[in-house]
């Protein structure tokens, strides 16, 4: 029997992948056109493919509309929201009952050593066009459908406004009574099923890094995360003047190989 490929794509949305999107990651238009030519050229042995959409409210935790200071502003993309800054008044949210949830927020995630909370300029709008799968690789996708006669299995993240979702496993900060931020159990058992799993999309500093250590933490054996190969060329770190991205992208493709994940090159499959 023919080893099971499953690729799986990481938020190849307009909004991350074309120059002019809200929240360009340098490079990922080339990773883009890089993974539609490989698509093509391997759509006969790819047995499954899941995409994962990044979809957005605009009044969302981690965008600007949703805080503001004393003076009534908004924070500027990237800047960095500590509790300890809510609790000092620094930055509020715009709905006041939010005021301790937020801050209980931030303290979890500041005692779990995720990313502090950073806002972000407003991206993948639900209904935005930044929001749609890069036209080259929406091209692909199409026509390997076509090819297969099977659909693709598309996995929407961070529509609940109280939580980042970084990872298509769970959202940052789980919220009770919301499944749609829980530990994707559906997701994690398809592609357990693989023979190989094959990693690309955006960012390589965000979104794919969680979604990638969420999968292998979701394993029950961890020699299962030899299936996993990550394309680097189909993938990019967020450029930040604040914070090192590339830096974090680099130590967790360090991290997962130790943990017995491949790097290869797009050429190379």
């Amino acid at each position: 029997m023919a080893e099971r490929i499953d690729l799986v794509i990481i938020d190849p949305q307009n909004d991350f992948c074309k120059p002019d999107g809200a929240l360009f990651v340098p490079g990922a238009d080339n990773d883009m056109k890089r993974l539609a030519s490989l698509i093509k050229r391997r759509k006969k042995v790819i047995k499954k493919i899941h995409v994962t959409l990044d979809c957005h409210y605009l009044i969302d935790i981690a965008h600007p509309p949703m805080w503001r200071n004393s003076a009534g502003e908004n924070p500027e993309p990237f800047t960095i929201i500590t509790s300890k800054d809510i609790r000092d008044g620094i930055w509020f949210p715009i709905y006041p009952q939010l005021r301790q949830k937020f801050t209980d927020y931030c303290e979890e995630l500041e005692s779990g050593g995720r990313y502090p909370l950073c806002i972000w300029p407003p991206h993948c709008l639900i209904g935005s066009v930044g929001n749609a799968v890069y036209p080259a690789l929406y091209e692909a996708l199409m026509e390997w459908q076509k090819e297969k006669g099977n659909n693709i299995n598309w996995v929407s993240k961070g529509s609940n406004i109280f939580t980042e979702h970084y990872s298509a496993v769970k959202a940052e900060v789980p919220e009770d009574g919301d499944p749609t931020t829980q530990l994707n159990t559906d997701f994690l058992e398809v592609i357990g099923e693989a023979d190989r799993i094959w990693l690309a999309g955006e960012a390589g500093s965000h979104c794919l890094k969680n979604t990638t250590e969420d999968i292998a933490d979701g394993f029950v054996d961890d020699s299962n995360i030899s299936k996993m190969e990550l394309i680097t060329d189909c993938t990019s770190p967020v450029i930040s003047p604040i914070v090192d991205f590339l830096a974090i992208q680099d130590q967790f493709i360090i991290n997962m190989k130790a943990r017995g994940m491949k790097t290869v090159l797009s050429t190379e499959l």
